[in-house]
């Protein structure tokens, strides 16, 4: 089953990964260069041994494809996943006169006591960016990321683009999206983790690989794989395909040492069956909302917490 890889290159980390300082401070065990595959047809890959949320997946994604890099619209719709960027950036410009957050990741971890200054400060933000329109416009956009690149890089609109290509030229080797952009990368609160992905078409059936410079394994690689499944399949839904693989190809791909208990955990779970993918609507890729999809079948293990590294 397509979870047994995940599993594996898990096991595989904690083995022989490398022992790495890291930007964050927290430290990590990493690998340089792995890949799994994940076969569509079988079914959609969310994680059993761990529940994954499946509406932040798509709201995430529906977020890239409409091009925005404002966390306002995850806010409206109780995705909290980009929060801690946004908030970072927050803090560290002229209009913010709260408690010192230097280092609130971390601090958070140690510090009970300040733990409730940070999230009671972190919702504060939250609530002013959902209610001021002033305030979430100058203080809730992450910079040039992931959508702004998607949809305008350069001025070029790069899924449009590559749905038109597909459709006009199925075997192209150019059907390529990059979210790296060089020149933009300072403006960003979080360079591109998920760097570039190409899709092939063989037999009627859409693949896609993506590239991804930098992997959290055990937070966010189980995110990546449901959003990418889920590209796949909306790009194959627009041309007229149907689904084959979905290739993750990583640079550093690395557990987080405040994560190796928990990643134990799921790996002493049993894998269950994968659910099924309904989309209720025969809109366009560009005009989906989150109450489009349906994840059928889905009977995971319990979520498993774990602090995010930032």
């Amino acid at each position: 089953m397509s979870e047994r890889n995940y599993l594996d290159l898990a096991k595989q980390i904690l083995k022989e990964g490398n022992l790495k300082s890291d930007r964050t401070g927290t430290g990590t065990k990493s690998l340089f260069g792995a890949q799994m595959r994940f076969d569509l047809t079988e079914g959609f890959p969310m994680l059993t041994t761990k529940r994954v949320p499946f509406k932040l997946v798509v709201s995430e994604l529906l977020w890239f494809l409409k091009g925005d890099t404002n966390v306002r619209y995850l806010l409206e719709n109780n995705n909290h996943i980009w929060d801690e960027w946004a908030f970072e950036r927050y803090t560290k410009s002229s209009d913010y006169t709260g408690p010192d957050m230097t280092n609130f990741g971390i601090r958070a971890l140690e510090d009970e006591a300040f733990n409730e200054v940070y999230q009671a400060e972190l919702k504060r933000y939250c609530d002013l960016v959902l209610s001021d329109d002033e305030f979430a416009k100058k203080h809730g956009d992450l910079g040039n990321v992931y959508g702004k690149q998607w949809r305008d890089f350069d001025g070029v609109d790069q899924i449009a683009d590559l749905i038109e290509l597909i459709k006009k030229n199925p075997d192209s080797r150019r059907l390529i999206v990059s979210a790296w952009n060089p020149k933009e990368v300072p403006t960003m609160a979080l360079p591109p983790c998920h760097t570039m992905f190409q899709f092939y078409v063989f037999d009627g059936k859409l693949s896609c690989q993506l590239y991804q410079r930098s992997a959290d394994y055990f937070l966010g690689v189980p995110f990546n794989i449901a959003s990418y499944a889920l590209l796949t399949h909306l790009i194959a839904r627009e041309c007229d395909l149907e689904v084959g693989d979905f290739v993750h190809a990583f640079g550093d791909v690395h557990l987080y040492v405040n994560h190796f208990d928990q990643i134990n955990e799921q790996l002493s779970r049993d894998i269950r069956e994968m659910p099924e993918l309904k989309i209720n609507s025969g809109k366009s890729i560009f005009d989906l909302e989150v109450e489009d999809f349906e994840l059928l079948n889905y009977n995971p293990h319990p979520a498993i917490k774990a602090p995010i590294a930032v």
